[in-house]
């Protein structure tokens, strides 16, 4: 099965305040469902049953406390000028929290032989562009400034991802919450 750890969007403010910012993006990409709203801290790919339970088991001994984060701002990678993913980013302080929190999740699964391949950049996708489309520089200047509202982080989850034509479906495997 096809895994990742996450920290998912569940503020319906913040839902709505992104949504109508893809409906307000004019490019030609897929936008991301609301229900897919989420922070990958960690991408860890095919896994088995088993290495599953032992996932899990890991991820049980994470400790953090509930924190805030500012969705704001918006990017691209990986340039404007040729994006593949739209992405909305975060404040300082929320940002710097989930990388803490992705290098906590990074440290616990490394014995079962997972690495973080790049450094954790705090970013949530809202579009994915399959095709050449152009630079969008000057669209994302329109929208850089943007204020999405604020996500409480109160846990965490490792998420199952089955991929279709019609996009990936996603199903909670462990939900650890915060203490």
């Amino acid at each position: 099965m096809r895994v990742f750890v996450a920290v998912e969007i569940t503020n319906t403010g913040v839902i709505k305040s992104i949504e109508e910012f893809q409906f307000q993006m004019n490019i030609d990409a897929k936008s991301v469902e609301p229900k897919n709203f989420h922070f990958t801290l960690q991408f860890l790919g095919e896994i088995s049953d088993d290495v599953s339970k032992k996932t899990i088991l890991a991820l049980r001994k994470i400790e953090f406390s509930n924190f805030k984060v500012n969705l704001r701002g918006v990017g691209a990678f990986p340039k404007p000028k040729f994006p593949r993913v739209v992405w909305i980013g975060t404040d300082n302080d929320g940002g710097n929290r989930l990388v803490a929190l992705s290098k906590e999740v990074g440290k616990i699964l490394e014995p079962l032989g997972f690495h973080q391949d790049k450094p954790f950049k705090p970013h949530m996708t809202v579009f994915r562009i399959k095709k050449k489309i152009g630079d969008i520089t000057e669209e994302l200047e329109k929208q850089k400034a943007l204020n999405f509202g604020i996500q409480e982080v109160n846990s965490i989850k490792l998420k199952k991802s089955e991929l279709t034509p019609n996009g990936p479906i996603y199903s909670d495997l462990e939900v650890i919450t915060a203490r």
